[in-house]
């Protein structure tokens, strides 16, 4: 694969656009279509946070299957947990790792790497950003601050997006969100035209 260099561009771009936005939905398919784009992987997903269950629920995502999307419960305890603790954690190896909570179905879904990104609003835990790469990835720390910062403004957008709509938690967003998309009968893509950031031949073998 070809590695690809992130640029200021893609980060305004995607931050004007989700500043004109006061629908969740809108913001966290934006993220997730914006990180897949840029980066050029496999997919990108977007969860949000359930203190009572202590599951990452799924808000949004781009790229991946159905089946790979609908696995099972995505627990906050066993699924690449320290990200949520600590920041950032990069899995190169999903079956050679034993934070990945699903490796099998990784591997089906034709995954190799796994970079979790969590996001955190007011120094608390709101949830966490997904990439998924379809060969082995060494994630760089520009890889890492590109997804960090999408994160972080996709947090807050979604934050605000809770006192606009006088719901009290982001999983109560969530369902909002949900409730909206089983409503639609056709998918929106919210913005298009993100800039694949330019190419670099010193990372070969990446995409």
């Amino acid at each position: 694969m070809e590695k690809k260099v992130i640029n200021y561009e893609t980060i305004l771009s995607v931050a004007k656009a989700i500043s004109h936005s006061k629908d969740p939905e809108e913001v966290a398919l934006l993220t997730v279509e914006s990180i897949k784009t840029a980066l050029n992987v496999k997919g990108c997903s977007l969860f949000l946070f359930n203190r009572k269950t202590d599951e990452l629920e799924l808000a949004t995502s781009f790229g991946l299957s159905d089946e790979y999307l609908n696995k099972g419960p995505v627990s906050a305890l066993k699924s690449i947990a320290q990200s949520l603790e600590e920041g950032p954690v990069a899995i190169y190896d999903v079956m050679d790792d034993p934070r990945i909570q699903y490796p099998n179905e990784a591997q089906k879904e034709g995954i190799s790497s796994i970079l979790s990104v969590p996001i955190v609003v007011g120094g608390r835990l709101m949830g966490a950003v997904r990439v998924y790469t379809a060969e082995p990835w060494e994630f760089t720390l520009d890889d890492v601050n590109f997804v960090q910062a999408l994160a972080q403004i996709a947090g807050g957008a979604i934050n605000m997006a809770r006192y606009v709509k006088g719901l009290k938690s982001s999983i109560e967003v969530l369902k909002t969100m949900k409730e909206v998309q089983t409503q639609r009968t056709t998918r929106r893509t919210p913005y298009e035209g993100v800039p694949i950031s330019v190419s670099s031949s010193e990372h070969p073998g990446k995409e």
